[in-house]
């Protein structure tokens, strides 16, 4: 630090965390990823790498929407076929046999 300059605050960068904890509930093995490079952010930026820690959290940030697309995506899929399953035994109708 240069002597008659004052320090700058460090850049806030969100680190993604708290979307990455969220899209591990939908799909765990894309939110692993979102969280591993949300977890660099921090120590990058107190390092002083603003660059490295802006790159991690937009890692971040794309593993955690791809969780959260492919999980959402896919509870659609089980509702539809549970749906479509239980609308299916309900026309079919079964009959038991004695």
């Amino acid at each position: 630090m240069q002597p008659g300059y004052p320090q700058q605050p460090p850049q806030q960068i969100d680190n993604n965390m708290t979307m990455s904890i969220v899209a591990i509930f939908l799909f765990w093995p894309l939110a692993i990823p979102a969280i591993i490079n949300a977890s660099k952010v921090n120590p990058l930026i107190q390092q002083g790498d603003y660059a490295g820690a802006q790159a991690a959290a937009a890692e971040s940030k794309k593993w955690s929407k791809w969780a959260l697309i492919v999980g959402v995506v896919w509870i659609a899929i089980i509702v539809v076929c549970c749906l479509f399953g239980g609308l299916a035994s309900l026309v079919g109708g079964s009959t038991g046999t004695n």
